[in-house]
């Protein structure tokens, strides 16, 4: 066992040291995805809403997300609008606002989706029924919105998760940054940078699919 790279896992306290990397990992997850959902909804809202100068600014900021590498975002946020107004953010902060950026806008433009993909003479049957258009939001769209929403929302939770392993880059200890420290450590160990790349593979794993055939499921069930 000790000529394999695998032995380092449980050298000292380098397995709980990945472990507790992955917990920055999904903390920073976490935290965006309640943002993103939270934004997301006034995001939606303000893309269907008869405003031109809303639904014009909502527009960029879709397009900015999708054009935009996030390592660029992460870059900007950390290096440039923090020195730039003088803040003092933390590379866990800097990239929770990142990632709020990015979900709010993903999660927006799938509830607007959502709602736009419900056919109009419901909200018009609803309406002759006397329902007044909060009570139409409530018993009619948002049920049939969720419905859709969910599966898709599901699977953007799991593409935050896997996408926080740039966090690394302004020097967030996750659990990627984590498994190259430990790597630098062993560096005489030819194959330790495969195992402990494989673990890491496994945390993700571990944490992304149970998710992925959760949204599967949801996805038939309610297809």
């Amino acid at each position: 066992m000790q000529d394999l790279g695998i032995s380092i896992l449980f050298k000292g306290i380098n397995f709980q040291r990945l472990l507790g990397g992955l917990w920055v990992t999904l903390r920073i997850a976490l935290i965006t995805i309640g943002l993103s959902a939270a934004f997301g909804l006034l995001f939606g809202l303000l893309m269907l809403s008869k405003n031109k100068i809303a639904k014009g600014f909502c527009r960029v900021w879709l397009e900015i997300v999708r054009f935009m590498p996030q390592l660029v975002l992460l870059y900007l946020v950390y290096f440039g609008f923090a020195r730039i107004f003088s803040l003092d953010l933390s590379g866990e902060t800097s990239a929770i606002a990142m990632f709020t950026f990015w979900g709010t806008a993903e999660m927006g433009d799938l509830i607007r989706g959502a709602l736009t993909s419900i056919p109009r003479h419901q909200r018009e049957s609803a309406a002759a029924l006397g329902l007044t258009p909060a009570q139409i939001y409530l018993h009619v769209l948002i049920p049939q919105t969720v419905r859709r929403l969910l599966p898709q929302a599901i699977n953007l939770s799991t593409r935050i998760i896997k996408t926080t392993a740039l966090v690394k880059m302004i020097n967030v200890t996750e659990v990627l940054k984590v498994g190259q420290q430990i790597i630098g450590q062993f560096y005489r160990q030819p194959d330790a940078a495969f195992w402990v790349y494989f673990t890491v593979f496994l945390l993700y794993f571990i944490v992304c699919w149970p998710i992925s055939v959760l949204a599967g499921r949801l996805e038939k069930r309610w297809a």
